[in-house]
């Protein structure tokens, strides 16, 4: 069973880091443009001026955070940031969306149009100073993960129901070869969303719209899924002392105001206790 971590509401609640040095959750309202946490002192939040909605951790003090104007070196002291690298700073259309460190220290993040225009987005990876495009064309990118032994990543265009594999090179972390399609849940009508691997390289993916967070072998094998309150479950993430704990993101962008006043969870974020295997967030290396 979940249960409400943070009871304020997020418009599009999205991308939750466990940071592994402070034993501290973060995440994002990304329409509401705020990172928040919670910590000893109780609930903490920044507010900006653009569109934020990913991060990964640099150092005790420090995040890499996705904007939709570029990446982002953030001190959670002082609440100062310094631009790292642009990402899409001119293209008026398009906001960042999901992203991850991945076990070479890089970090992919995709955009999406900010009313979801076809093809709008694309898939990047900042790694060793370099922003590189990936994949293109992309509607709502999500799901960006990467399996423990480090063979692959994972990512979707949530638009077209299907999860991508992408073979990536061992030393570096570059993709290698094409993708293929490790899951097609066209058939199950369900909307892939952001994701997390465990321990294991099971997949764990947020479905949109469904309640719940899915867990898949790395087959592509069901395994089983863990409900959450929020109608649209939006992101998971690992946490807690041991990493067992999942903590998902939810949104309230696209429920009727009828339907929040009966379900006033919408957009709140949960965690699910005890539930896998999860492991620590890789460490972004600027």
């Amino acid at each position: 069973m979940s249960r409400v971590f943070d009871d304020r509401p997020c418009a599009l609640g999205e991308g939750p880091l466990w940071h592994p040095k402070r034993q501290q959750l973060f995440w994002f309202d990304v329409l509401g443009k705020r990172l928040m946490t919670r910590d000893g002192d109780g609930a903490r939040d920044w507010q900006f001026d653009e569109y934020v909605s990913a991060a990964g951790w640099v150092d005790r003090e420090t995040l890499l955070i996705a904007s939709e104007t570029g990446l982002w070196r953030f001190d959670l002291q002082s609440g100062t940031r310094d631009l790292v690298v642009a990402l899409e700073a001119e293209n008026q259309v398009t906001r960042s969306n999901d992203g991850r460190a991945d076990p070479w220290g890089g970090f992919w993040i995709g955009t999406m149009g900010k009313q979801a225009e076809q093809g709008a987005g694309a898939i990047y990876r900042f790694y060793r100073g370099e922003l590189r495009q990936l994949v293109p064309d992309v509607t709502i990118s999500n799901a960006i993960c990467f399996a423990p032994d480090r063979r692959c990543a994972y990512y979707t265009d949530t638009a077209t129901s299907q999860v991508m594999r992408q073979p990536l090179e061992a030393e570096s972390g570059w993709p290698e070869g094409e993708p293929h399609v490790f899951l097609d849940l066209r058939v199950d009508g369900l909307n892939p969303d952001g994701a997390v691997v465990d321990e294991d390289g099971n997949v764990w993916i947020a479905q949109w719209g469904a309640n719940r967070v899915a867990a898949y072998s790395p087959l592509g094998t069901f395994l089983k899924a863990v409900r959450f309150g929020g109608r649209h479950t939006s992101c998971p993430g690992f946490g807690g002392p041991e990493f067992r704990d999942l903590y998902c993101t939810t949104a309230r962008h696209g429920i009727d105001a009828k339907r929040l006043r009966t379900e006033p969870e919408n957009g709140m974020t949960f965690v699910a206790e005890d539930v896998g295997r999860g492991r620590a967030e890789y460490q972004v290396i600027l």
